[in-house]
């Protein structure tokens, strides 16, 4: 098995890179019992979750990544629990919002998919 910090590091870049380019590229990271919850609101498949996604209202995004924690999953070790928080500019917005997300990634063929996706942005 892959070292979950290098997946994790990969897979954070990967998202986030994407997200903020062309969110609806996404698509491939996500299956049919793929679970999003957004602050709070649940949405579950691909097309719920990427359909959310794609539907936030901001034209720009820039997430800037502070940190990255990565466990196993479950005892066998083959799925990976990812923890990341850091800062998000949207459109032309010059005070970042603090976030956390956390992936459960589950692998498939040499690669990995997101089985849980739970996001949410921190006030102080």
């Amino acid at each position: 098995m892959a070292n979950i910090t290098e997946v994790a590091k990969a897979f954070t870049d990967f998202y986030y890179q994407t997200f903020d380019t062309s969110r609806q590229q996404l698509v491939p990271l996500y299956r049919p019992q793929s679970m999003l919850t957004f602050e709070g609101q649940q949405f579950t498949g691909v097309q719920d979750v990427v359909e959310k996604l794609v539907s936030l209202p901001f034209q720009k995004v820039r997430h800037q990544v502070s940190t990255v924690d990565a466990q196993p999953g479950n005892p066998n070790g083959d799925t990976i629990i990812v923890s990341v928080t850091g800062a998000l500019l949207v459109d032309d917005e010059q005070n970042p919002q603090m976030f956390s997300q956390t992936f459960h990634l589950v692998p498939e063929g040499g690669s990995y998919w997101v089985f849980n996706d739970i996001f949410r942005l921190n006030y102080a």
